[in-house]
């Protein structure tokens, strides 16, 4: 029987934000979204990890959803680690078991550098298309795009349908590759949170300030947890080439390489995600 998913909001780490919680057994799942995207980007794995009785939480990040916003005197990165940090700490506490961080694009950069923090209880870190390991590409495809450049450039008023339509049609372009897998409403979930140019200059404003941090966010050989490296081999955004850097410095990285699948395989190939996190960090015989 499936494990209902609750949604409710909560203060982590200072911050005011949504919460995507399943109940259940073994290692919990902490799953972290990337760049403009939110804790909407992991209910399809949600759903189907509820079928299983694996605990699991998806939180919105600092900035992004809708959480509150990131200060602007403080790195990105930074405030999105002490997030990560409390979440982990919290989620552990209450299930009473180290927790599996997971996550994609920035998330997965995110997941990564929680495995360098000694203090917290980590069994386990997944990076999905993790940023941070070459020079994104990502944000220079985003501002190519005609819409977005008019959005950006234009002080006029844009409606709102016409927006998120757009921003729609930019993510489908973007981070899929086979683009009839991906339901509707998964992309005008996306869209839901960029509906207006003033979310979309913030957004962008936001990316600005981020692709510096991401130049050298790692430190590999303070990682000491193992690790399952997940990507698309399709991926236009963050290249799967840049797994070559995490397989060099912790030789004994798992890597799952989906073929056909592009940024975002939680939501283009969400069975083959949750096979891999399962079978890597599986419920023990004796729970």
């Amino acid at each position: 029987m499936a494990e209902p998913m609750i949604e409710y909001r909560d203060e982590i780490a200072g911050h005011i934000t949504r919460v995507l919680e399943i109940e259940g057994d073994g290692p919990p799942l902490l799953l972290l979204h990337g760049f403009a995207d939110s804790a909407d980007t992991w209910r399809m794995v949600l759903d189907r990890l509820s079928r299983t009785g694996r605990r699991a939480m998806a939180i919105d990040l600092p900035g992004f959803g809708t959480c509150t916003t990131i200060d602007p005197d403080a790195g990105i990165l930074e405030q999105i680690d002490d997030m990560v940090a409390a979440a982990t700490v919290r989620l552990a506490e209450e299930a009473g078991q180290d927790v599996v961080v997971a996550g994609n694009s920035l998330g997965g950069c995110a997941s990564l550098r929680a495995a360098q923090n000694p203090d917290l209880p980590m069994v386990a870190a997944a990076p999905i298309s993790p940023a941070g390991l070459d020079m994104p590409v990502w944000f220079s495809l985003i501002e190519r795009d005609p819409f977005l450049r008019t959005v950006l450039g234009s002080g006029l008023p844009i409606p709102p349908p016409v927006t998120r339509l757009a921003v729609a049609r930019l993510y489908r372009t973007l981070a899929f590759q086979d683009t009839s897998a991906i339901p509707p409403q998964v992309l005008s979930t996306f869209a839901a949170h960029l509906q207006d140019r003033r979310s979309v200059v913030r957004i962008m404003s936001i990316g600005k300030r981020l692709l510096p941090e991401l130049r050298d966010p790692f430190v590999f050989e303070d990682v000491r947890v193992p690790v399952l490296l997940v990507w698309g081999d399709r991926d236009r955004m963050v290249t799967h080439k840049g797994s070559r850097h995490i397989l060099e410095a912790l030789p004994d990285t798992r890597y799952e390489l989906i073929e056909g699948c592009g940024h975002c395989p939680q939501l283009e190939a969400p069975d083959r995600v949750v096979d891999a996190l399962l079978d890597f960090a599986p419920i023990p015989a004796s729970a």
